[in-house]
């Protein structure tokens, strides 16, 4: 048996990456990660992954279209089940519902697609709770879901911070833990 199924844990929850969170190299590497490790299962749409590579190219001087293409085909093939097609009936759970920003609605449609239970983006302010309450899914910044996964499994989630740190270039335990507070992540580098 892996390690990963080792684990003595509640059943995995099913997780919805907004693009805010899945823009950031470190947030979107330790989401990555930590649902390799299986404390998590990751999920996104089209659209989202869209979003995300539009701003990388449009914001790293460095990113361009092939590079997205390349971080696209990275992330589908290491969860090949994670991007979620929106349905019509996902649609119209969220067509009524009182959002802030219409431009947001496709992620929540994506998230109920998913049957997630936790919508992980930096924008909670952009799903009120009585939106949330309605299609029963947990708002959560990704500083907030991952502080709780590391309150609840440390030992693995400290596994899940080396594996970041081996895959970033030149990193440290350190210089990683900066990036993820510069992130917005400080609970989880505390």
């Amino acid at each position: 048996m892996s390690p990963s199924t080792d684990i003595d844990h509640a059943p995995i929850r099913i997780v919805l990456g907004d693009a805010n969170v899945l823009y950031s190299r470190v947030l979107r590497d330790y989401l990555l990660y930590t649902a390799d490790a299986e404390l998590i299962s990751i999920r996104w749409s089209a659209a989202i992954v869209a979003e995300v590579i539009e701003h990388l190219i449009a914001n790293l001087p460095t990113f361009d279209a092939a590079a997205g293409q390349r971080l696209i085909t990275a992330m589908t093939t290491a969860f090949p089940d994670a991007e979620v097609n929106i349905d019509d009936a996902a649609r119209e759970r969220v067509a009524s519902l009182a959002l802030p920003d219409e431009d947001d609605r496709h992620v929540l449609a994506a998230a109920i697609a998913a049957e997630a239970e936790i919508l992980c983006t930096d924008n909670i302010k952009d799903f009120p709770i009585d939106a949330m309450k309605a299609v029963s899914i947990q708002a959560l910044t990704a500083d907030d879901l991952l502080s709780l996964l590391v309150k609840e499994y440390g030992d693995e989630m400290r596994a899940v911070h080396q594996t970041v740190v081996s895959h970033l270039p030149g990193a440290t335990d350190e210089s990683t833990l900066a990036t993820l507070r510069r992130a917005g992540a400080v609970r989880t580098a505390a």
